[in-house]
């Protein structure tokens, strides 16, 4: 009897315990209410490669992406240095660098006529024998290579790809940027880009030097069908690459965790942030893909590259006037693409120009309302910190 008794409340027990529903904090709740649809925000797993944006012409493989990772971070590539003492001496990770949010450690990356690194790039610098003007740096603070399968249209002012925004504008490629010739081509954004960055960035690629840097049977087992002669070129590195990039996931972020269910993978503060993000703040109405980034193109009246120490750079640099240096539209003139968000809070400074060391001073820009004068007047306020609103 005892025993009966017994079994019957551990299985009451159970019942109680499996039925019992996981109470919800009201942040949760709120949250609920503002993300209806979370499927529109989740990111798929890396392995689940059907699920990824892709390049038509460069679908993901296995063989591609483990070959792309390795070249990401191989320098045996940096090998038209202008200096022969530098040759070797920088990777792809030199200005992505994972551990600041695959971006420079500081205000800006510097390929081939840097040196030094520190832990993060933080310490890396000009090398005191190159001019300004020959150094391997970008003009503009470089963008996340995360969750850059989301991105239809590369770079801040858009230019490379066929696609997307860049429909109707096949007068203008190659026009100012050579490189966006490529476009002609219709590989993919990231592809396109990819084979022009590894020419920009003075990395070559051929079958003897791929050979003697042992990786001819990675390519190979990557690139069966490809052509040889595409094969071993920056054509074959930029597709390896431009795969490990699209599987490059942020889809184990505290948030990604909260939208696939659990709860408590973000803390109370998060998520009170969370509800301003998409409630109230109307963060959102920029940032609404999967990558919290969009193709939307803004302009926010932040200072350029150049006014915040940036070398080999200008007032006249073309990059300055975003997505109009491409298009050459008086209404795209200063407007730039809204970035990703994920993993921003490891690496400042922020916006196009590295104009705000820290997150917190970009949400106080924002609450000034400085940059809505900048949109509503439609001109770029070349200093908005003399605004007064």
């Amino acid at each position: 009897m005892i025993s009966r008794l017994l079994f019957l409340f551990v299985l009451i027990s159970i019942i109680t315990v499996g039925c019992t529903h996981e109470e919800l904090s009201e942040n949760d709740k709120i949250l609920n209410s503002l993300i209806p649809d979370k499927n529109k925000y989740i990111l798929p797993d890396e392995t689940d490669y059907k699920a990824i944006p892709q390049s038509p012409v460069n679908p993901l493989t296995k063989e591609k992406i483990e070959l792309g990772k390795m070249l990401f971070f191989e320098p045996a590539f940096a090998n038209e240095a202008k200096r022969q003492d530098l040759m070797f001496t920088f990777t792809c990770s030199s200005c992505h660098v994972p551990e600041s949010g695959f971006r420079p450690g500081r205000m800006q990356g510097i390929a081939d006529g840097g040196f030094g690194f520190g832990r993060h790039g933080e310490s890396r610098f000009k090398f005191p024998l190159y001019h300004n003007d020959s150094i391997d740096a970008q003009g503009a603070r470089p963008l996340v290579t995360l969750n850059v399968a989301y991105v239809e249209n590369t770079m801040w002012n858009g230019s490379f790809g066929s696609e997307g925004h860049n429909k109707g504008t096949e007068k203008m490629w190659g026009v100012f940027d050579p490189g966006t010739a490529r476009n002609h081509e219709r590989l993919g954004a990231l592809e396109g880009q990819n084979i022009e960055g590894l020419i920009v960035h003075r990395m070559q690629y051929t079958k003897d030097i791929i050979t003697k840097a042992g990786y001819k049977e990675l390519f190979d087992k990557a690139f069966p069908d490809m052509p040889e002669n595409e094969r071993y070129s920056r054509k074959g590195a930029s597709f390896a690459i431009s795969a490990y990039l699209r599987q490059n996931l942020t889809n184990q972020a505290p948030f990604q965790k909260w939208l696939k269910g659990e709860k408590d993978a973000m803390t109370e503060q998060q998520k009170k942030g969370a509800t301003l993000f998409f409630g109230k703040a109307g963060c959102n109405s920029c940032h609404f893909e999967k990558n919290l980034g969009s193709m939307r193109f803004e302009a926010l009246g932040v200072d350029d590259l150049y006014e915040h120490g940036g070398i080999k750079t200008g007032p006249n640099d073309r990059r300055n006037l975003g997505r109009g240096g491409f298009t050459a539209r008086q209404e795209d003139m200063f407007k730039f693409r809204t970035p990703q968000l994920y993993n921003l809070g490891d690496s400042g400074p922020y916006f196009h120009g590295g104009s705000i060391e820290t997150l917190e001073g970009v949400v106080r820009y924002f609450n000034t309302g400085k940059n809505k004068i900048c949109v509503f007047l439609k001109v770029r306020c070349l200093h908005s910190s003399s605004l007064s609103v």
